[in-house]
């Protein structure tokens, strides 16, 4: 099922057909497909090219390392991860190598990387869906993050699935069209609250 997004103006095909779909098929993604979502993460833009981000990757080719992930995750989102053949955690360093000087841009370039990450699965035929409901504490503790460094975001990959399998209220959710606010809402001319003409 696609949910194109429906534009005011113009935008590249791919950038409309990226969503974030609750519904997944079980079925396994090979490794260079995963690979290739990885390649894109790593060709993203990065203050200092500092490349912050880290990803913590499993796949349920092996159950014990996918569970861990899976077990970090709220319980609102495990009702319909659990059929992700992929989870990953993105997470940021925190302090630029070279000096060791706070990176007040480490969760920004963390995001560049996982949106190249996430439009490049949907370029493949793939689906991916970002979560913040997920346990920092348990993450850090349970996956070995060191110090320096901070969990972002949780990310379910996989091949998109019929809604059918979704509880009501997900099921629901996942039919609805997709909205964004407004231009004019967010965007601001030469200072804030001047409105773009």
């Amino acid at each position: 099922m696609d949910q194109p997004a429906h534009t005011h103006f113009p935008i590249h095909e791919l950038l409309a057909r990226r969503w974030s779909p609750r519904a997944f098929d079980e079925r396994r993604v090979d490794a260079d497909a995963l690979r290739t979502l990885l390649e894109a993460a790593r060709w993203a833009p990065s203050s200092n090219n500092e490349q912050p981000w880290r990803f913590i990757v499993a796949t349920k080719d092996h159950e014990a390392e996918w569970n861990r992930l899976f077990e970090c995750l709220a319980e609102g989102n495990k009702t319909w991860a659990f059929r992700a053949p992929v989870l990953m955690l993105s997470v940021a360093g925190m302090y630029f190598e070279d000096d060791g000087k706070s990176n007040r841009h480490a969760f920004h370039d963390t995001g560049l990387a996982t949106e190249n990450l996430v439009l490049q699965a949907a370029a493949s035929g793939l689906v991916a869906h970002q979560m913040a409901g997920f346990d920092i504490e348990k993450a850090r503790v349970d996956l070995r993050i060191p110090a320096g460094y901070e969990p972002v975001a949780m990310i379910a990959i996989g091949y998109q699935g019929n809604s059918d399998i979704l509880p009501e209220r997900l099921r629901e959710r996942e039919l609805r069209p997709r909205t964004r606010r407004p231009i004019g809402e967010w965007t601001f001319a030469g200072q804030w609250g001047v409105s773009i003409p």
